[in-house]
């Protein structure tokens, strides 16, 4: 799948419709020297939803951890999300207390809510990267709203304004 398919399917599940609650998941903990830090202005260098790649962001977390990208079929009947850009150690129970990233193929359970059905949807883990990862307020490209805490974007998707 492209990331073209995976933007419509994400559109298709109502994919704008994420968490901007800035709720931080549990034992989750601030970077000590992250890249970028709390109110830098940034340019996003990718695009998990529409209207995100070449937007103008700012930092309001940065937090050091595990980061994974799943395959998980939503619980409320949407398709198959594929490849899903990130879920953190923090929201997945089997990886909360491990020492070492779960495995690639791995089943785990979803406590994110990032996106709806993803809370409580078994995933396949397709890869998982130690990082940092940030949370973004940012104005789409696209006309659409001001995004407020959108999680998560990792380091190497981000650049300098």
């Amino acid at each position: 799948m492209n990331e073209s398919e995976s933007m419509e399917g994400m559109d298709d599940m109502g994919g704008m419709m994420h968490d901007d609650s800035g709720e931080i998941p549990e034992g989750l903990e601030e970077a000590e020297s992250p890249t970028y830090s709390f109110g830098d202005t940034v340019t996003i260098q990718t695009d998990h939803m529409a209207g995100m790649k070449g937007a103008t962001g700012t930092v309001v977390g940065a937090f050091d951890t595990v980061a994974y990208e799943v395959t998980y079929e939503p619980t409320n009947g949407d398709s198959i999300v594929e490849k899903h850009k990130w879920v953190l150690k923090e929201e997945i129970p089997e990886a909360q207390n491990q020492e070492e990233p779960l495995s690639e193929g791995t089943e785990a359970t979803l406590e994110a809510s990032h996106m709806e059905g993803m809370e409580g949807a078994t995933a396949t883990i397709d890869s998982a990267e130690e990082t940092t990862v940030y949370m973004l307020d940012y104005q789409s490209t696209d006309g659409g709203e001001m995004v407020k805490n959108h999680k998560w974007v990792t380091e190497d998707e981000l650049s300098q304004e």
